[in-house]
């Protein structure tokens, strides 16, 4: 049963990350077109936009590499698992510090626009992330 139930809250997980990496792709291409038709120069949303889909298609390319891997896990290969988890969840917490230094210190610097949005860009995806990665943690932590 233990395998079982983990394969399937492994499985949700991608579910998930891979609908976010998917609404990520839809949004930038949206704002993308959207400046595109209005003639609107704004590099806060131009670089949100491709900070928001870069980060969407590797979202996307995560979770179809971690779809190939799914199987039954055994207690040690879950608890491998469960250990890269949290190494995930601490790099989410350095993408956000990452974004929120990397826009304060543009707008601080010269109140250039363009790092700002490239760095609002990386919060809101290490925000996201460590949404994802600490609700399956805290599903599968009492499995282990």
């Amino acid at each position: 049963m233990f395998a079982d139930t983990f394969l399937a809250l492994e499985r949700a997980h991608l579910l998930r990350l891979a609908a976010w990496g998917a609404a990520c792709v839809l949004l930038a291409t949206a704002l993308a077109a959207t400046l595109a038709a209005r003639r609107a120069g704004s590099p806060l949303l131009t670089h949100f936009a491709i900070q928001t889909g870069a980060w969407g298609v590797v979202e996307l390319g995560v979770a179809a590499w971690g779809w190939r891997g799914l199987r039954l896990r055994d207690h040690d290969a879950a608890a491998s698992l469960e250990r890269l988890l949290w190494l995930n969840l601490g790099l989410d917490v350095g993408y956000v510090a990452v974004g929120v230094v990397l826009a304060v210190t543009a707008w601080l610097l010269g109140r250039r626009l363009a790092p700002v949005g490239a760095g609002l860009g990386v919060v809101v995806q290490g925000a996201a992330l460590v949404v994802l990665h600490g609700a399956f943690a805290a599903r599968i932590g009492p499995l282990g």
